[in-house]
């Protein structure tokens, strides 16, 4: 893989692999190991207090010298005190989802950080682009976690979204595999994001029980859950069975978020409980059956990618 674009230039990196900030998976360990390795590692806000995260920034730091950046979901009411400590702790990379950016752009770009924001549809990523955002995620349905409404997949959301913002266009959402990253290319696409594949590695913080149920899964074993409430793509469980029968005979939303209760993702990914947590993977998981350091997968990614694009050219 000898790709220069728009994409390792914004973000001095070797190759346009970016790492997604998971919330219970994405700790300093993972993002540095990444960053060493020639991509992008993000260390996930999402589940973390600010000294938390202040504590994270530090330590990976102390692990790279290369660039790194922080995921902050917007929606936190706390989003405002991690956009504190980046900016006390000199990050330059923040990638921001599940809320609007325009709400903490101008602060961002007066410290000049650079800020990708990721979108679910076209609609969504015009609006980025408008705001000031330097690149765009664009995280088709097949990805694990929190989804858009719409459930429009990678295949159809990259080449639309491409032809839609002039900004750089990361593709994100089932990529599990060099195969993947070359398709993602194929649609347009500057670089991914990919987030289950790095969840099942040797430097993930997430619980061995979580990472063997993503080596364990299949092309069939997760679903969407939770609509009415935010959709999330999960491993199949105990638990969202549950929450399927009561989506399905048509529990509201107070009901649904009584089904939900807190900590569900902790539950799964960092503890380790399997069927009673909220086990996020992404429709890849099936092609993941190894848990590989970091840098043995790159060295994976990196060959079945030349070996796809050899192949593609006979």
């Amino acid at each position: 893989m000898n790709i220069q674009n728009r994409v390792t230039e914004l973000f001095k990196i070797k190759y346009p692999i970016i790492q997604a900030g998971m919330v219970w998976v994405s700790g300093w360990k993972l993002a540095s190991a990444v960053s060493n390795s020639g991509g992008l590692g993000l260390i996930g806000a999402g589940s973390m207090k600010p000294e938390l995260l202040r504590e994270h920034i530090k330590k990976c730091q102390n692990a790279t010298t290369k660039p790194f950046g922080v995921n902050i979901p917007l929606l936190r009411s706390d989003a405002n005190q991690l956009i504190d400590v980046v900016i006390d702790e000199n990050v330059k990379i923040v990638f921001s989802s599940a809320g609007n950016p325009a709400k903490f752009i101008s602060l961002l770009k007066k410290n000049n950080i650079i800020v990708v924001h990721v979108v679910p549809s076209v609609k969504h990523g015009r609006k980025a682009e408008s705001v000031g955002c330097d690149a765009v995620v664009g995280e088709g349905v097949e990805a694990g976690g929190h989804n858009g409404v719409d459930e429009i997949t990678t295949f159809s959301l990259i080449p639309q979204l491409c032809d839609a913002v002039k900004i750089p266009v990361i593709a994100a959402g089932g990529i599990s595999d060099g195969r993947g990253i070359l398709a993602a290319f194929a649609l347009g696409a500057e670089g991914v994001q990919i987030g289950t594949r790095f969840a099942a590695t040797k430097e993930s913080s997430a619980h061995e029980l979580y990472k063997k149920s993503i080596i364990n899964a299949t092309d069939s074993s997760t679903t969407l859950i939770l609509r009415k409430i935010g959709s999330a793509r999960v491993i199949k469980n105990k638990f969202s069975e549950l929450a399927l029968k009561e989506e399905f005979s048509g529990a509201g939303k107070e009901k649904l978020l009584e089904i939900l209760g807190r900590k569900r993702e902790r539950q799964a990914i960092f503890e380790g409980d399997i069927e009673n947590g909220m086990p996020e993977a992404g429709q890849g998981a099936g092609l993941i059956k190894n848990i590989p350091t970091v840098s043995d997968l790159f060295v994976q990614l990196i060959k079945q990618y030349d070996f796809a694009i050899n192949n593609l050219r006979g």
